[in-house]
């Protein structure tokens, strides 16, 4: 019997982490290249942050290089909430303590039914919880 595909939904600070090549780059780097980008998935709300904060910081050619490697060369899966899910997103601010950030990546794993890859420990008070890159891999 196959195993369920596991697809996951990686937070903003994943990404962040390797194009900033911060301390964990290196176990996201081993996560990424140990699964396929069309298993890969990001809201529309942690791409949009990502480029204000990577052209914020004067980092437009590592935007410019993550959107190829993802999106064009990869096959990433842009996902979003419509806006009858902003009640729901709301209601996980509440009964979470989540910030709006949090809550729609909350929702947005619950909507599409994706395994939340997260260093947000926040995540962990949750029913659907967070896995690291490391734990993963």
């Amino acid at each position: 019997m196959a195993g369920r595909l596991i697809v996951y939904l990686i937070d903003t600070n994943v990404w962040l982490e390797r194009l900033l090549e911060q301390e964990r780059s290196e176990e996201v780097r081993k996560f990424f290249d140990r699964t396929p980008s069309d298993n890969l998935f990001i809201t529309d709300f942690a791409f949009h942050s990502i480029g204000i904060i990577l052209c914020r910081l004067k980092q437009t050619d590592a935007f410019s290089k993550f959107v190829k490697d993802a999106f064009i060369d990869g096959a990433v899966v842009l996902v979003h909430l419509e806006i009858e899910d902003i009640l729901h997103l709301l209601s996980a601010m509440s009964k979470f303590n989540f910030d709006f950030d949090d809550a729609y990546q909350y929702v947005a794993a619950q909507k599409y039914n994706l395994t939340l890859v997260s260093f947000d420990s926040d995540f962990d008070r949750t029913d659907l919880g967070r896995k690291t890159p490391g734990e993963i891999i």
